[in-house]
C-alpha cells in the first residue's frame, strides 16, 4: 500500500494514499472561534469550507510550523460510519514534512504495544531502515462531539426553522 509520509517532532506517521483527496501547499487558514485548539479553523477548497485539523496541536499541543515542507492534505472523513451511505464529508490536516510517500504492506504493521484511548487515531507501527513509522487513522480523528461541531446536521448556519408569528398590519391590529 502507498502511504503519504510526515512527522511529528522527528518521529514519522503515515497515511493511506487511498483516503487523500488532495495535496494541497500550506495557505491561510481562517481560524474558527469556539472548537478545539487542535481545529485550526477552515479553508475555501473549490469555493467549500473545509475544517482543518491540526494534527502538531492534536498530538503534541503545538501549532504545526510554517515549513517548507507543511502541507494541507485534503481526505475524506466518514468517522466511524465508513459503511454508512452517507457522503464522505471534506476535512484538511495540517501536517509537518508530508513531502514522501512509501509502499508498506499492511501486513509489516503491527500493534504498538501501548492502549492510546485519547488517540484513537494512532493505528499500528511498522519498522523499516529509519526506524518506525505510525499509522494514523483517519476515520478515528475526531470524535462524535467534534464531528457535530464541524459537520452539524443541519448546518448551523441554517439555523432553527422559522416560526410563524403574527404580525401587524400596517394602520390595524392583527
Amino acid at each position: 500500500m502507498l502511504f503519504l509520509l510526515f512527522e511529528l517532532d522527528g518521529e514519522r506517521y503515515a497515511l493511506d494514499a487511498r483516503e487523500i483527496v488532495h495535496v494541497l501547499p500550506l495557505a491561510p487558514v481562517r481560524a474558527f472561534p469556539g472548537t478545539p485548539a487542535y481545529i485550526a479553523g477552515v479553508i475555501d477548497y473549490e469555493g467549500a469550507p473545509v475544517p482543518v485539523v491540526d494534527l502538531s496541536m492534536l498530538a503534541l499541543g503545538r501549532p504545526a510550523r510554517a515549513l517548507m515542507s507543511t502541507r494541507l492534505v485534503l481526505v475524506h472523513d466518514q468517522g466511524d460510519d465508513a459503511g454508512s451511505c452517507a457522503p464522505p464529508r471534506r476535512l484538511a490536516l495540517l501536517l509537518e514534512c508530508a513531502t514522501r510517500t512509501q509502499s508498506i504492506a499492511p501486513e509489516r504493521f503491527a500493534e504498538g504495544g501501548i492502549a492510546t484511548p485519547e488517540a484513537r487515531w494512532l493505528g499500528p507501527v511498522a519498522r523499516d531502515e529509519h526506524g518506525f513509522v505510525q499509522w494514523v487513522k483517519v476515520a478515528q480523528l475526531l470524535d462524535a462531539r467534534v464531528r457535530a461541531l464541524l459537520f452539524p446536521d443541519p448546518p448551523s448556519w441554517q439555523g432553527a426553522p422559522a416560526q410563524a408569528t403574527d404580525v401587524p398590519k400596517a394602520g390595524g391590529a392583527p
